[in-house]
């Protein structure tokens, strides 16, 4: 039976919840996913329908996971990651059907406020950094760094974006201003950080 502060969190009837998971206050999970056992998921997060959950995942609070996504075994999920529809993680570097790899699962993080589009892939290995951005269909196959757009297959860094989404258009002094939250950013040595 999962562990939780007194069951507050709300499991469609036809959710599976194996046993040893903790699952934060406020969390819902939908319509015919399955959390996997001895998982750790956080306060108020969404996890949508047809979503499997594998075992000792751990999400962080705030976590969004849209439709059919599958976090496989040795993904963590900082705060606030948004998952997008159908999109994919992978666990094994070198998957064959005769060849029994559990155990050598390859650990990727992805870190707070991170958003994946749909059906976006990300390779397993590679961390994803704070307020990244993957863009939809994108295929990762390298580390991203924080508050960077990435777009394609094989994705590759378009730009930079901010906490609330917005592209950032550095000026000569290499700060940028984001449109909605006015939260000044700085671009040095490659690398992004908020002020």
């Amino acid at each position: 039976m999962p562990t939780s502060d007194s069951l507050k969190y709300f499991a469609h009837a036809s959710a599976f919840i194996d046993e040893g998971c903790t699952i934060g206050s406020g969390t819902k999970i939908w319509h015919f996913s399955h959390i996997m056992p001895n998982c750790n998921i956080g306060e108020n997060c969404n996890i949508g329908q047809n979503c499997v959950i594998s075992p000792e995942v751990i999400l962080g609070n705030n976590v969004k996971i849209q439709n059919n996504v599958s976090v496989y075994t040795g993904v963590i999920c900082e705060d606030d990651v948004f998952l997008g529809p159908s999109m994919v993680f992978t666990n094994v570097v070198n998957p064959r059907s005769g060849v029994n790899r559990r155990g050598q699962y390859t650990k990727t993080i992805v870190k707070r406020g991170v958003s994946i589009g749909a059906n976006a892939t990300i390779v397993c290995g590679h961390d994803i950094g704070e307020y990244a951005f993957i863009g939809a269909g994108a295929v990762v196959t390298k580390e991203i760094p924080a508050y960077a757009l990435v777009v394609g297959n094989p994705a590759k860094q378009m730009g930079w974006i901010s906490e609330y989404g917005h592209r950032l258009n550095f000026n000569s002094d290499g700060t940028a201003t984001c449109t909605e939250s006015s939260s000044t950013y700085r671009l040095e040595n490659g690398k992004v950080s908020k002020l």
